[in-house]
């Protein structure tokens, strides 16, 4: 690791930042499922709506997602951790036994999921040891499930914070100045 000598140091304060969690989906150029278990999804752009993620270039599924164009993810709900655990797993038939669909563009899709994006690839870039996936969203749904968040090597839960003795007019982070 270039520029760092304490990489477990470096991972360790890399985790303080809690993320969701999130599986993506594609199908490869035989047409099998494909999917892996991410924590890098971010949002990128409304106009036009872009999202992206990162993927280890060391991935065995990092040619389907690059050629397929097309992939979904999936915003992970509170009590999906089994998901992502499966999907985070390498080298076995992570789909055998759930249901699922696919979107019209073949991308396979979960129906449990707190927020789901299906998306076109329109942009690659060189991340270090990962690539980062751009996609534009074509179509998205969300459900009415709080998200299973992931921080210092665990998984948590959303839990919304008592903000009724907050002065009036404290600025939020979506406030008017955002």
């Amino acid at each position: 690791m270039s520029g760092i000598e304490n990489a477990r140091a470096f991972r360790k304060a890399l985790g303080a930042f809690a993320t969701g969690v999130t599986i993506v989906t594609t199908r490869d150029a035989n047409g099998e499922p494909i999917g892996v278990t991410a924590s890098s999804f971010n949002s990128v752009s409304l106009d036009p709506p872009l999202v992206l993620w990162s993927l280890a270039k060391s991935s065995l599924s990092r040619q389907a997602f690059s050629d397929s164009g097309y992939f979904a993810v999936h915003v992970l709900a509170e009590g999906q951790e089994h998901m992502a655990d499966r999907f985070a797993r390498s080298g076995e038939d992570k789909f055998a036994g759930l249901d699922w669909d696919h979107c019209e563009r073949g991308s396979p899709l979960f129906n449990d999921f707190a927020a789901r994006f299906e998306c076109q690839l329109v942009h690659e870039y060189d991340g270090g040891d990962h690539v980062i996936l751009v996609g534009e969203v074509n179509r998205f749904d969300t459900k009415d499930h709080p998200p299973l968040l992931y921080h210092g090597g665990s998984y948590g839960q959303f839990r919304e914070l008592d903000r009724s003795a907050e002065e009036p007019g404290k600025p939020s982070l979506t406030g008017p100045n955002s």
